[in-house]
């Protein structure tokens, strides 16, 4: 019976040290999970946080590309302006020049 009171007590020690060691394996991943949940929180904060400035920049990005658009629109218009202000000009020195031969 010491026997089996021995080899009882062998496996006793045997199971405590099986579930130290799945305690400690446990307690290892537990650190790991929540280094990782710490880096993970991070990483959405920087998320939230470059979207929230990406959202900003867009919208200032629009409205300078709006204002460019209205340069380019106004630059075009003047430009065609410009262009028949020469034109009238030279008609009108075309015209003068026939003019002042004409009262000769």
């Amino acid at each position: 019976m010491s026997q089996q009171g021995a080899a009882l007590q062998s496996y006793n020690n045997e199971l405590v040290k099986c579930i130290e060691d799945l305690c400690t394996k446990r307690d290892e991943l537990q650190k790991q999970i929540l280094s990782e949940e710490e880096e993970k929180n991070k990483l959405q904060n920087d998320i939230r946080l470059l979207s929230e400035k990406l959202a900003k920049l867009n919208e200032g990005l629009a409205k300078k590309i709006a204002a460019r658009n209205e340069f380019d629109r106004t630059i075009q218009e003047t430009e065609q302006a410009y262009v028949k202000i020469l034109e009238s000009s030279q008609v009108l020195l075309n015209v003068l020049k026939k003019e002042s031969a004409a009262l000769k």
